[in-house]
């Protein structure tokens, strides 16, 4: 693991609307110089908040963490209702802002995303972190459904510790969350595209695929499978880490990224 960097004085946290696809998009922007661009999974942008302050500080670098629309709250952009429409999205974001050789970092379906952001070839993007991502179909290696389950069985398949697992929410009401909801809108029910592990054939930057040993959502093999189909990624695998290494071994991953 890489020696960690001292952390220097950080602008404020501010939060940004930004014109993208014909709607408005929310990002949280940690401004400091190397711009990275976080992207959350369906566990929603508290998933990666925390994360995104210690890559700001420890890095001194630019952390932008969009909320996908749709999640916590926010309205949906119209016609971006699919991975690759989302992805296209925030390609427009990135030209908003003016943003240059950014890496693009997600989790789960943010990993997904972080994918679909690479091939398409933006001059903006230069590199990509996949963290726990979903979205290839791997013959033995299916994604875990969690459809129906307790809260305390998602812990144990997402977490290496489930005591580190942060408290749910309070359910309201029954059937999906909004949350959920907009997850799927994105990734249909299968939470894949049977094309995008073909289609990563074509990747021509550097990608780095990162996974938590003990995830019980998509599993290691699944992980070797997605950095197999890239030509110039690099597979790191995190001991005593589950789904999202962000939240349980935050620092863990920090170093894995630094490192590359």
């Amino acid at each position: 693991m890489s020696t960690t960097v001292p952390a220097g004085s950080l602008r404020p946290t501010r939060t940004l609307d930004v014109p993208a696809a014909g709607g408005v998009v929310t990002v949280e922007d940690r401004d400091h110089t190397r711009p990275f661009l976080l992207l959350h999974g369906g566990g929603g942008p508290a998933t990666v908040t925390g994360f995104a302050d210690l890559l700001a500080h420890r890095t001194h670098s630019r952390v932008l963490t969009p909320t996908h629309p749709g999640f916590a709250g926010t309205p949906r952009v119209p016609g971006v209702d699919s991975t690759r429409a989302l992805a296209a999205a925030y390609v427009g974001l990135l030209d908003e802002l003016g943003l240059s050789d950014v890496t693009v970092i997600g989790n789960s379906f943010g990993g997904w995303l972080a994918a679909e952001i690479a091939l398409l070839g933006s001059p903006r993007v230069g590199g990509a972190v996949i963290v726990d991502g979903i979205g290839i179909e791997v013959e033995g290696h299916p994604v875990t459904s969690v459809a129906g389950l307790t809260p305390a069985d998602l812990s144990k398949l997402s977490f290496h510790d489930p005591s580190k697992a942060p408290t749910p929410p309070a359910a309201g009401g029954t059937g999906p969350g909004p949350d959920v909801q907009a997850l799927l809108s994105y990734t249909g029910p299968t939470m894949s595209d049977p094309t995008l592990l073909d289609r990563l054939r074509a990747l021509d930057l550097p990608v780095h695929v990162i996974w938590g040993e003990s995830d019980g959502i998509v599993s290691a093999e699944y992980g070797k499978a997605y950095a197999a189909a890239i030509p110039m990624a690099k597979f790191t695998v995190l001991p005593r880490s589950g789904h999202l290494p962000q939240v349980e071994t935050p620092e863990e991953l920090l170093g894995a990224i630094t490192d590359l």
